[in-house]
């Protein structure tokens, strides 16, 4: 008889939940219902740049993976979305997933501004097991009622409530104090009031969502500050600095690594494809995560530096990880501007805790006592989330069998098979709730329960019986929950978690490995990208249109693939992204008439990161080739602001102050990176464009890099040559040659740190 169930939560574990029970296999569930708080769906993704929903995601904040990871086998994304996707494309895919298989299902059910008072195992069900569940469901207008389902799945995710550690924010508050989760701008946070000179917004938090954060306010007031006359939204920005407290080093990786880190001339990908290259590790696998011996923490550090070509110290003392560092179980965050905002003193870093804010000033206990951070004008909070609020829900009697234990934050159950279920409480199961869910192990979990619960025990598949038997999920939770050398993922990691999930529902793997790719330095072995689509369940055998979007995704995944390693693609944007901050340059002028003399410059060229400005013609006196070359339509899109000064020297033995600007764009749609003048009169302005960079193949020295423009009756012949150190310029030239009818004269110059 088909049965019914509800499913907890309207984000991307439980969307694909409720598609998982109600078509894989058909006729199991008859009818699924989702139940959210929310107004929409989408959980923690918005689903629009201006998304007024209560989220705690900003619209435009940048994902940490790409959509290669970030998707499900059954649905590909847009062949225009961005391969690093924002937060409101994510929540615009999970819309595209429900309007594509769950809205045409007659058995799908959708309650928002619902929310679960209480679960109730119905008698003769063992606890939630054949007697199903009475739930009571209360909307948002107070009415409650009593509905039954056979079977109830947590996919209400573990980011349940923002922790607030009120023992160090004694009342009355004198300053701004916000969760990392609610903070969107800084007018929002500091209101248009110029602050007071050498304020500090106080980050409080060193893991994950405390670089993050600490990179994006960075970025927000680099912006406010470096903006064009009249559209700074916040006078006197410039004065403010970010101070992050931390308590131990974090490896910050970019948004884009590359898979061949000791060649100044590297190919680029997202980072997640070389995190998930399946060539990367011998089969079969075996769990990175949970305990970390010394010996494994050195080899995982050993890793990140190699691919980041450095230990951090280049940016700041306390990011550096030296020898006792290394030993401990290592932490990766994600941000493309944390590290050079350090290197530059836009974010200042200090190591200790938040002892108590008095006024503003925050007293911190440190390693060598305690410390005091003075003229402190906001704090944000990236003290994580509390799961409980996503399980207040459930029964004691449940709680206790789930091992329920709220001061393990990290591990709050201890659920079998890999955080889906307990023996002891059947009928219930998770989606979802634990740190960091893959994509492809929210839906491998979705596809558990559904082979779980369409069989008595004794009719499973074989493959899914012995690794059953052979589980010590629950265990092995427990003895972690104290462990010291706890891993930042303890659940397992991602490769060895498909591994199993697939074993025990008998999924074959399909390859992405792409012919007559270059082999990899590291480990001489072709790029093969662990991807949620290279596994598609058999249970769809007759769903043409599931298998057809997982093979566009695999086909994605190729094409990117093939086009990073043998392409400049995405070289534009490494570059851009570590042009942040202040370089040493040091330029020849050679000129060959005798009216404009030869000398040497002596200076600092610096990019300042701001909001893209909609500024700018194509051409002097024309029009942008679609009216909006500026960036207005770009969500989140960002620009420098170049600004070189320094002393100018002719070869004759007089010299001068000297100083020019221009503006430098990436257009991430296109993958170009532009070069702009400034305005004469208004400097912080682009005027028109000077060139566009077109990225040649790599020569030995590093990218090679053309371009070029006639001003008026002036001919810019301009050579660019880019070194990298990993994932970081360590130098990088350019030499152009004027022609005119009064301009003859060729100029060097380089740069570096």
């Amino acid at each position: 008889m088909p049965k019914t169930a509800c499913v907890v939560g309207a984000g991307p574990s439980g969307l694909v939940a409720a598609k998982t029970l109600l078509l894989h296999p058909k006729g199991l569930f008859s009818t699924v219902c989702i139940v959210d708080v929310q107004g929409a769906v989408g959980g923690l993704w918005p689903s629009s740049p201006t998304d007024s929903l209560a989220r705690q995601v900003h619209p435009l904040m940048l994902a940490n993976q790409s959509r290669h990871t970030m998707h499900f086998a059954d649905l590909a994304w847009d062949s225009d979305a961005d391969v690093v996707p924002r937060a409101w494309q994510v929540g615009r895919y999970l819309r595209r997933y429900l309007d594509r298989y769950l809205d045409p299902c007659p058995g799908f059910r959708l309650r928002l501004r619902t929310r679960v008072v209480c679960a109730e195992p119905c008698s003769g069900g063992g606890g939630g097991g054949e007697g199903g569940w009475n739930l009571v469901l209360e909307t948002d207008d107070g009415s409650r009622e009593t509905a039954h389902f056979d079977c109830l799945v947590v996919a209400s995710g573990y980011f349940g409530k923002p922790v607030i550690p009120a023992h160090a924010l004694p009342e009355p508050l004198t300053v701004p104090v916000v969760h990392s989760s609610q903070y969107r701008d800084l007018k929002s946070l500091l209101g248009t009031t110029p602050p007071p000179a050498n304020g500090r917004i106080l980050v409080v938090g060193g893991q994950m969502s405390g670089v993050e954060i600490a990179g994006t306010i960075a970025s927000h007031l680099s912006a406010a500050a470096n903006a064009p006359d009249g559209q700074c939204a916040l006078p006197g920005a410039d004065g403010l600095t970010v101070h992050h407290l931390i308590q131990r080093p974090i490896w910050v990786m970019p948004t884009f690594t590359t898979p061949e880190p000791k060649a100044k001339a590297p190919a680029f990908l997202p980072l997640d494809f070389a995190s998930y290259n399946a060539n990367n590790r011998s089969v079969p696998l075996e769990n990175t995560q949970g305990h970390i011996s010394k010996d494994a923490a050195r080899s995982v550090h050993a890793i990140f530096e190699h691919t980041l070509g450095t230990d951090q110290a280049v940016f700041s003392p306390l990011l550096r990880f030296d020898d006792n560092a290394k030993a401990e179980p290592p932490y990766l965050a994600v941000s493309d501007w944390y590290c050079d905002f350090a290197r530059s003193g836009r974010i200042v870093l200090s190591k200790g805790k938040l002892d108590t804010l008095r006024g503003t000033t925050a007293v911190v206990t440190s390693p060598d006592g305690i410390d005091e951070v003075s003229n402190v004008v906001a704090v944000i909070l990236a003290t994580g989330f509390d799961p409980s609020a996503s399980l207040s829900f459930l029964p004691r009697d449940a709680l206790d069998k789930l091992h329920y234990s709220p001061q393990h934050r990290a591990q709050p159950l201890a659920l079998a098979f890999h955080g889906t279920h307990h023996p002891d409480v059947p009928g219930l199961g998770f989606v979802g709730f634990y740190r960091s869910p893959y994509w492809g192990v929210i839906q491998m979990q979705a596809r558990f329960l559904a082979e779980l619960w369409s069989h008595p025990g004794t009719a499973l598949a074989e493959p899914l019986r012995r690794k059953l038997a052979a589980d010590d999920s629950v265990q092995r939770t427990l003895a972690l929950r104290n462990d010291p050398r706890l891993s930042q993922f303890p659940m397992g990691d991602y490769a060895w978690l498909m591994q199993e999930f697939s074993e025990a529902l008998s999924l074959e793997r399909t390859s992405i490995s792409p012919s007559g790719l270059p082999m990899l330095s590291y480990n001489r072995q072709p790029l093969d990208m662990l991807t949620p689509s290279a596994y598609v369940s058999p249970a769809s055998n007759g769903d043409s249109d599931s298998k057809d979007e997982a093979a566009k995704s695999r086909q994605d995944t190729h094409n990117v693939c093939t086009q990073g390693l043998t392409t400049p693609r995405f070289v534009a944007r490494a570059v851009f992204r570590s042009l942040l901050g202040t370089w040493k340059l040091e330029r020849d002028l050679i000129s060959r008439l005798p009216s404009h003399p030869s000398g040497h410059f002596s200076g600092t060229a610096q990019f300042l990161l701001r909001d893209k400005t909609p500024d700018g013609l194509r051409c002097a006196g024309g029009a942008n080739d679609d009216g909006n070359d500026g960036g207005e339509g770009d969500d989140g899109g960002m620009e420098y602001l170049y600004i070189e000064d320094g002393d100018f020297k002719t070869d004759a033995g007089f010299g001068f102050r000297a100083t020019r600007r221009y503006v430098w764009r990436y257009d991430e749609r296109h993958d170009v990176l532009s070069v702009w003048f400034a305005k004469t009169d208004d400097p912080r302005r682009a005027d028109y464009l000077f060139h566009e960079v077109e990225f040649q193949q790599p020569q030995g020295g590093g990218w090679s890099a053309k371009a070029g423009h006639l001003c008026i009756d002036d001919y810019y012949d301009v050579n660019y040559n880019f070194a990298f150190e990993a994932v970081n310029l360590a130098e990088w030239s350019i030499e152009y040659t004027v022609k005119g009818p009064k301009k003859d004269y060729t100029i060097r110059g380089g740069y570096r740190r």
